[in-house]
């Protein structure tokens, strides 16, 4: 991520990327340029998620929290694209385009990532349990 770049990544997808009870300006777990990365990624799913969430609550007839439940384990599914910490950051960023109540946070399944070779490794920015708002 370039210094002049003018894409905000929010401070609470940014401290998912801290060690826990890391305070701003604590050093990163991963490259900014990483961060925006994934930050694009889960900003993009998140965004295209709000046809298919909608269409559910009405197809199912079921709450807002129910159908955020069941998005919520397709993230955390081995075959997601996103990190156990990011499915969290990505399900309240949904609900707050929805205008939904935000989920309670969830100690997500241990952290995985694929590497850019095409294996699974330890997502070193999880932080379990942690599920901070999405837009804060």
């Amino acid at each position: 991520m370039s210094e002049d770049s003018q894409i905000v990544i929010p401070e609470a997808f940014i401290d998912l990327f801290r060690p826990a009870g890391a305070r701003a300006g604590h050093r990163l777990t991963q490259p900014r340029e990483v961060i925006a990365a994934r930050h694009e990624l889960c900003e993009d799913l998140a965004q295209m998620l709000t046809e298919t969430a909608q269409e559910r609550l009405h197809a199912l007839g079921v709450t807002p929290e129910d159908v955020l439940e069941r998005i919520g384990r397709g993230l955390r599914a081995p075959e997601s694209p996103v990190w156990a910490a990011e499915a969290g950051w990505v399900m309240g960023r949904l609900a707050e385009l929805l205008g939904w109540p935000i989920p309670v946070p969830e100690a997500p399944a241990p952290a995985r990532a694929a590497t850019p070779e095409g294996g699974d490794r330890a997502d070193p920015g999880a932080q379990p349990g942690r599920c901070p708002r999405a837009g804060s």
